[in-house]
């Protein structure tokens, strides 16, 4: 999620998957024994516990070739279908500051926990003790290359149009550190997938996935249609080196970003920004951002779909392929879903974690921005006396914007 001034709130994804929310990771079964090589055994000594688990610690001391095992993992990482694997120390440096001065200003809106978490964010051994090395991991997402949708149908950001990314990853991590303790035995890990307080960007860039961009995503030759995961891990792996930016002087991503949240190059506004506005906010939406918002119904992709390198992106793995038509949905069909049906529907997707009363408070805001047609004042006209005061407020709004209020 947004680390500070130079990280919007997803890849949770503001300004688009960092999705901010805090999920409870366990610490990896770090139980695990399993046979590895006689080259390696006494390498790793000693046992802690942490968050209840018990877990092997390595032994630093040992006569492991730790490029050699970097390499390996990479390799691993390949086969599990990540897109890059990288190796960072765990230290966000000077990327500490920039989150402080952004909570500083306030700049992260209601999300409390960002402040609350700060220095879990800025001191990995804190979150994780005996942290020494961040595995950093990109998984490509992008489900269809499929242009914007009309008015008339909901734009839901491409991340959030399969299955919840939070658990793909993290499953896929946790195979990563079981294929690694089979290489080298057990060791110290917990797994990450935007699910706590991590700096995900940060070490991704630290470890050469990509560079930061001016929307504060990570951004690759590949493009930015990426998951990032990651692995908190004892081994002391040497780190692979940042590479060059290559933003140069665009600033497409400044000039899109439909209610300019992009405030200045590598800063973002949370309170601005529609993923926030869409998906974070709990309460009502400010009036001056509703016109604003379109047929926007959960999160933007708009910084991403301006950027010169996302010509180059591949369509990503199929485990986030657009489920129940939320690629091609009309905001009408949407709309009329019980609280059953949003429920069952978007069982195992991000969008779910929002609620039916925000799912329609958003399709309200979008049939208001959209044609003024009689079937759109049928459908908002069946809301107008919801129980929620939320959801009716924003009815009421949309029938006046379409020229239908009373």
């Amino acid at each position: 999620m947004a680390e500070g001034a130079n990280q919007r709130p997803h890849q949770g994804r503001l300004a688009g998957p960092e999705v901010a929310f805090e999920i409870d990771d366990q610490p990896g079964r770090q139980a695990r024994r399993q046979q590895f090589p006689e080259a390696l055994r006494g390498g790793l000594v000693g046992q802690v516990i942490n968050g209840g688990k018990l877990g092997a610690m390595h032994d630093q001391d040992s006569t492991v070739d730790y490029a050699a095992l970097r390499e390996d993992i990479r390799a691993a990482g390949r086969k599990l279908g990540f897109a890059a694997i990288g190796v960072a120390r765990a230290d966000p440096g000077a990327a500490v500051d920039g989150l402080r001065a952004w909570l500083a200003e306030g700049c992260h809106g209601e999300m409390d926990y960002m402040a609350r978490h700060a220095e879990l964010r800025a001191q990995p051994q804190a979150l994780h003790p005996g942290t020494l090395t961040v595995i950093s991991a990109a998984l490509d997402y992008l489900p269809h290359d499929q242009p914007a949708p009309d008015a008339e149908h909901a734009a839901i950001s491409r991340y959030a149009q399969g299955r919840d990314y939070h658990k793909v990853v993290r499953s896929r991590l946790q195979k990563l550190a079981d294929a690694i303790a089979a290489i080298a035995g057990p060791f110290g890990y917990r797994v990450f997938s935007d699910s706590a307080p991590v700096m995900e960007v940060e070490f991704a860039r630290q470890a050469g996935l990509g560079w930061r961009g001016k929307h504060t995503l990570l951004l690759s030759k590949q493009g930015s249609w990426r998951f990032l995961g990651d692995i908190y891990t004892d081994l002391p792996l040497p780190p692979d080196a940042p590479i060059e930016e290559h933003c140069g002087t665009c600033s497409a991503c400044l000039a899109a970003c439909p209610t300019g949240a992009i405030v200045a190059p590598y800063q973002v506004d949370a309170r601005r920004c529609i993923s926030y506005l869409t998906i974070e906010l709990a309460g009502a939406i400010p009036e001056e951002f509703r016109p604003l918002l379109g047929n926007r119904i959960y999160g933007c992709d708009d910084c991403q779909l301006c950027c010169p390198w996302n010509r180059f992106a591949q369509l990503g793995d199929g485990e986030f392929a657009p489920r129940h038509g939320l690629d091609s949905a009309s905001l009408i069909a949407l709309f009329a879903w019980t609280e059953e049906e949003f429920t069952q529907r978007l069982a195992g997707n991000p969008i779910r974690r929002i609620g039916h009363e925000r799912w329609l408070r958003n399709i309200a805001v979008a049939l208001g921005n959209g044609p003024a047609t009689s079937e759109a004042q049928a459908a908002l006209q069946t809301r107008a006396d919801h129980p929620s005061a939320l959801v009716r407020e924003h009815v009421a709004w949309a029938l006046e914007r379409l020229g239908f209020g009373f």
